[in-house]
């Protein structure tokens, strides 16, 4: 019965796939400026990526879309030295930036490009990621289908649309016929898909067999994986079992705690617990850290042990649960009444079927719960950093009231609340971005040979990583009035320069275009103001 049961829940998730329908994709490329014959940034202070503290000023020459040169030009408080410059010809652009600061573009690790149950068209979501400096996005599942997220890919890698560098990962079994329930059948669809021209795997769960031979299949064909391991399968099959297969990346942290686990095999799961309700989902998942292996001791260090050895990445979306510790802040962020469009905040509203809307009735005791749940996880996480594992910032946004863009740099501020030092932080939103992707080459630090990809901001967000939301952030100035400081004011993709800020007023006018359509105002669920 069981694996009948099993069977019916395989093959109802490939309904569910071959069903899928697709957002309005990106309109042709409106917005940014270049890639220039020759650029130069003048003046700006480099965070480059690797670690390394800042300096400047400095100089960055661009040629078309690659870095060709990095000269500093003097010291802070002092007149920059005009010898030491690179020299500009009638053929160059220069953009003098004195005092801000420039980033590698970020890589959001989890980037859903939406769906038709937020009703968020492609145009809407680029330019929110490309307005927080988010210049490559790993589409975890392909939810618009995989022709469509690789037509995306193809128009952003020649930059014929405005939108982050795309890396498109497929629901294992997306698009098959029938049910993959053996390991020929798994082999077989893991070659498909690479011929199909997926960049990688994204896997939730199978029968363990099935799981070792997809996973170990697709590590020899050169692909990558990544794996949210989900409640229905994890009991026998956790992170240890997908590292050692050759599994790329963790996403979220099920299945780590089951692998910490010493006196029980199974989550201590509440009796009447359906996986189908989410309420019980994700309160039930509030309760599992307290349940695994106490941090720093015995079970918990080989654990940690194991997965540093294997090169494991964990990219722990910390951004994306952050509502079940506190629902109120995530409903009235902001950023929600002028970005959110009203379709999105529709999926948002406490439901039984939008996924992630769960808030039945959300307590007290879940948050406090969900609050020690962080206070664990961001152990293991920051002490895998530590002993230097690899951990990448994704947002999984769309979904738990977290918005494109503006959850990302949640997530960075979240990684700092872990214990990360704000260079580790954007060492992982970049440089260990690029290297999950197999990237590192080509994008992630400034240096020398690389795509021109830059964040650029005026602030410096290492001494506030809130200098990065698009609403930036408050300050009291000289009259001791409040005032706005902050936003990313361009982002370089491929050597073309956008202004961000512009970017946010087209978002804003597909928002008001909605709300006048629909005559509706974004309100909190269940007032009439």
């Amino acid at each position: 019965m069981f694996r009948k049961f099993c069977l019916f829940l395989i093959a109802t998730a490939f309904l569910v796939v071959s069903a899928i329908s697709q957002i309005k994709p990106a309109p042709d490329r409106a917005e940014g400026e270049g890639p220039y014959d020759r650029l130069i940034i003048r003046g700006v202070t480099l965070v480059d990526g690797t670690g390394a503290p800042p300096i400047g000023p400095v100089d960055i020459v661009v040629e078309k879309n690659r870095i060709v040169q990095i000269q500093t030009v003097g010291y802070p408080g002092l007149p920059i030295n005009e010898n030491r410059r690179p020299k500009a010809d009638d053929n160059t652009k220069v953009l003098d930036l004195e005092g801000h600061y420039l980033l590698p573009g970020f890589v959001d690790s989890h980037g859903h490009i939406g769906g038709t149950g937020q009703g968020t068209p492609a145009e809407y979501v680029y330019k929110l990621w490309m307005a927080h400096g988010i210049t490559t996005i790993k589409d975890p599942s392909a939810g618009n289908g995989i022709d469509w997220v690789l037509d995306q890919k193809k128009k952003s890698l020649v930059n014929t649309i405005t939108a982050p560098r795309i890396f498109a990962y497929t629901s294992f079994g997306q698009g098959a016929t029938v049910p993959i329930t053996n390991t020929e059948q798994a082999r077989a669809w893991v070659n498909s898909n690479k011929a199909k021209g997926a960049d990688g795997i994204k896997f939730f769960g199978a029968k363990p067999d099935v799981m070792e031979a997809a996973i170990s299949e697709n590590k020899k064909i050169g692909l990558r994986s990544i794996m949210h391991h989900q409640q229905m399968d994890v009991a026998r099959w956790n992170v240890l079992h997908s590292a050692r297969a050759g599994l790329t990346s963790m996403e979220h942290w099920y299945g780590l705690p089951e692998a910490l686990f010493e006196n029980r095999t199974i989550q201590d799961f509440r009796l009447d617990y359906n996986y189908q309700n989410e309420q019980h989902r994700f309160g039930e998942a509030g309760k599992l850290w307290k349940q695994a292996a106490p941090p720093y001791s015995e079970h918990w260090n080989k654990v940690m042990d194991e997965l540093l050895a294997l090169d494991f990445t964990l990219d722990p979306t910390f951004n994306i649960y952050e509502a079940n510790r506190d629902l109120m802040r995530a409903r009235t962020q902001e950023w929600h009444e002028v970005y959110t469009l009203p379709s999105l905040w529709r999926f948002y509203a406490p439901s039984r079927q939008s996924h992630g809307s769960y808030w039945f009735d959300w307590t007290t005791e879940e948050e406090v719960q969900w609050k020690e749940n962080y206070r664990l996880w961001m152990a293991f996480v920051n002490e895998y950093k530590n002993r230097g594992g690899r951990v990448t910032a994704g947002s999984d946004s769309g979904f738990i009231y977290q918005l494109y863009g503006f959850a990302y740099i949640r997530e960075l501020e979240l990684l700092r609340e872990a214990g990360f030092h704000p260079l580790e932080v954007i060492r992982s939103a970049t440089m260990y971005g690029a290297e999950a992707l197999g990237m590192e080459k080509e994008i992630g630090t400034v240096e020398v040979g690389k795509l021109a990809d830059f964040v650029i901001v005026e602030e410096n967000p290492l001494q506030n990583i809130k200098v990065l939301y698009g609403t930036g952030t408050i300050r009291i100035n000289e009259n001791n009035e409040p005032v706005r400081v902050g936003g990313v004011k361009y982002t370089v993709k491929d050597g073309i320069v956008y202004d961000a800020k512009k970017l946010l007023e087209d978002v804003k006018a597909i928002v008001d275009e909605a709300k006048a359509s629909e005559n509706v105002q974004l309100k909190q669920p269940g007032l009439d103001w």
